[in-house]
């Protein structure tokens, strides 16, 4: 494997860890809780809530569609490529 393709895999490995593990932590968790919404993240079938397509979590079809959101910890959204905050 080429040093770019190892390199995309472990980006790629980081970006899934880090909205999976958000994921978990803020299924509980609201905004107020220090989290934020980040829109143009998630993976298909992990967005935590409805978009304009959809009424539930769960339910988006394709990966990093910039309608659906996670939660992630406040400050974290900015610092993901695609990433946009919901307020």
């Amino acid at each position: 494997m080429s040093n770019t393709t190892v390199r995309a895999l472990q980006v790629t490995a980081a970006l899934a860890a880090l909205v999976g593990g958000a994921a978990v932590a803020a299924s509980t968790a609201s905004a107020k809780d220090g989290y934020e919404k980040c829109a143009g993240i998630a993976r298909a079938h992990m967005n935590d809530c409805a978009s304009k397509a959809h009424s539930c979590a769960g339910q988006s079809t394709k990966d990093r569609d910039p309608n659906e959101w996670v939660y992630v910890p406040t400050g974290t959204c900015a610092k993901i490529a695609g990433g946009t905050v919901i307020k």
